[in-house]
């Protein structure tokens, strides 16, 4: 399981790059990997505020629906036009072509609750 040490992640098998007050999120290789293969990505949230632990989309795989939960709040600012047309790159690069939205952070954004790669790896055994 890949799991890059430069990312944070959540116990929901999100995770998240921020640079900036701009936050990247996508589905962690874990996750990609529980769900199968994956044939739509529904984001609808794009200017909306959200909160933390709020659903900012789904993902459909073959066999069920995932939520998507947001990490920390903040604003969606875009989604990955490249899911509309290939959302199987969220199970071929979940860390880089396959990232989800892009978010701004809320400026009371809290990560003290997000775990470390060691620390999600003992969460997902």
């Amino acid at each position: 399981m890949n799991t890059p040490s430069e990312l944070k992640y959540t116990k929901d098998h999100e995770w998240i790059k921020v640079e900036g007050d701009t936050a990247t999120i996508g589905i962690t290789d874990y996750a990609q990997g529980e769900l199968g293969d994956i044939v739509f990505v529904d984001v609808d949230t794009v200017d909306d505020d959200l909160n933390e632990g709020d659903v900012f989309g789904s993902v459909e795989a073959v066999k069920t629906v995932s939520d998507l939960f947001l990490p920390i709040p903040g604003t969606v600012l875009e989604v990955n036009a490249e899911l509309e047309d290939q959302p199987e790159l969220l199970n071929t690069d979940p860390y880089g072509k396959g990232w989800i939205i892009k978010l701004k952070v809320a400026e009371d954004a809290d990560f003290t609750k997000l775990l470390s790669a060691e620390e999600y790896q003992e969460v997902v055994g």
